[in-house]
């Protein structure tokens, strides 16, 4: 079964039309059970008369220059996506012996065998992540074992992997990026709050206090007005101090919070001047704690910041090789043959510059084809597809024949023009293709001076003519 392995990637894609059953397999392969076929993701079966479009049919097998598979059924449906691949089973299928004849056959299948394993084992690896041959790495690396939620990333060392970061962490900041936004947008008063973290946690502490204040402040400003008047309310504080029970004993029982207050009076003027960012701030809080467990992944984002600007600006173009993904997949898997089409670039153009002879014969095919098969030429009569009348060139004997039904008969010319015929044949006209006479026919011969003369007349119409002979 010697057969010529191919420079040929063992493995092809289709996007099949609809209705579409015939599937080419361009490499070489020894059994039918040697190709695998796919639609999408589902393994088809193998079915010398396939019933259904999940069966399918191999011709080709163990022949160079591949075969081709056909689906039963009413064929694949619109875009469907046909995978056709060789898988050998890598093992050795003959043993040579230590003494005898030299078994070239079997030597040439065995090597043909071993070329096509190779051929596989390079399509696997083509699948395969790999360095780039010019990297300044030296890869020596062990898959860590697999945990579950967890991303694979080069450890801190630099030298090894490891499944470290939680997917939970990732997803949570992807789930909050709006806020991760907000915080980003209003970094400078986050920042201030930072900085004034231990005056918000007086005033924290002392909240309840500082509502007071806040709502009582109209009455504050009211006070401070009043001691630039001529005779301020304070004159009434001050009598108020008379009574058995005056209100002023009440703020001095208090006066701990005031002086709190009166000494972080700028702490809190910022804070009141943020006030809508240390609202916003509050609404996000268990954000902000999550983004702060997660430092290093946004630490992380923003080391790649400039491959990220990059891509922005050809999301357009990125989006466009995603939705045609199919075709250029399908592109890679016949680069073989586009190859061998640009190579035969000018006979393409050599035919299109006979276009109206291609369409000539193409619209009298029919007669092209008819032809063909009643005229033949060989060295030897034909002994098959024989049709009454079918023309034979017989290049041994150098004679044309015609088949009569049931044999083969040579056309051959006749060239005796004076033919011997006996005194009482009253036959007229052709015997056999030659003239002779009759009651109808008279032979005149004559010599006249050594010139011998033949006269053949008609002695009736059935013959209408004369001729003589010298």
């Amino acid at each position: 079964m010697a057969i010529t392995i191919s420079d040929t990637e063992p493995r092809v894609q289709y996007t099949a039309t609809s209705g579409q059953t015939s599937f080419a397999v361009p490499f070489e392969f020894f059994t039918t059970a040697d190709i695998k076929v796919f639609n999408g993701t589902s393994q088809l079966t193998f079915n010398a008369s396939p019933s259904s479009a999940s069966q399918y049919s191999v011709s080709g097998a163990g022949v160079s220059g591949g075969g081709s598979i056909t689906l039963g059924g009413s064929g694949a449906t619109l875009n469907d996506v046909i995978t056709i691949f060789r898988d050998l089973a890598i093992a050795r299928s003959t043993d040579f012996p230590t003494s005898g004849a030299f078994q070239i056959s079997s030597l040439n299948d065995e090597l043909d065998k071993i070329i096509a394993m190779c051929q596989q084992l390079e399509r696997d690896l083509k699948f395969s992540p790999k360095a780039a041959a010019t990297t300044a790495n030296t890869f020596d690396i062990t898959f860590p074992n697999l945990a579950a939620n967890k991303v694979l990333s080069v450890n801190s060392s630099g030298n090894g992997l490891e499944f470290a970061q939680d997917i939970t962490d990732i997803t949570t900041i992807a789930g909050i990026a709006s806020d991760v936004t907000t915080v980003s947008g209003i970094a400078s008063n986050v920042t201030a709050v930072a900085g004034a973290v231990t005056n918000i946690n007086t005033v924290a502490t002392n909240i309840t206090n500082i509502n007071t204040v806040a709502t009582n402040i109209a009455d504050i400003v009211t006070v401070a007005n009043d001691l630039n008047e001529a005779v301020s309310e304070i004159e009434t504080v001050a009598s108020d101090l008379q009574e058995a029970t005056p209100e002023i004993d009440t703020v001095a029982g208090s006066i701990t919070n005031v002086n709190t207050v009166g000494n972080n009076i700028a702490n809190v003027n910022t804070v009141g001047g943020i006030s809508a960012n240390v609202t916003t701030v509050a609404g996000i809080s268990s954000n902000v704690t999550t983004v702060a467990g997660d430092s290093s992944d946004i630490q992380t984002v923003a080391g790649i910041s400039t491959e990220v600007g990059q891509v922005g600006p050809i999301a357009a173009n990125v989006t466009t090789v995603a939705g045609i993904s199919g075709n250029v997949t399908t592109v890679a898997g016949i680069s073989s043959n586009v190859t061998s089409v640009a190579g035969i670039a000018s006979d393409v153009t050599s035919v299109a510059g006979i276009a109206s002879n291609v369409t000539t014969v193409a619209s009298n095919i029919t007669d092209v084809n008819t032809f063909a098969n009643q005229y033949r030429i060989g060295s030897s009569d034909p002994s098959t597809s024989l049709d009454e009348g079918d023309l034979f060139y017989n290049s041994t004997s150098n004679e044309l024949k015609y088949y009569n039904g049931s044999a083969w008969v040579a056309i051959v010319a006749d060239t005796d023009v004076k033919t011997k015929v006996s005194a009482n044949d009253t036959t007229a006209g052709f015997l056999n293709g030659k003239l002779v006479a009759g009651t109808n026919v008279t032979f005149t011969e004559t010599n006249d001076g050594g010139n011998e003369t033949l006269s053949i007349a008609a002695t009736d119409n059935s013959i209408p003519f004369a001729i003589a002979l010298g």
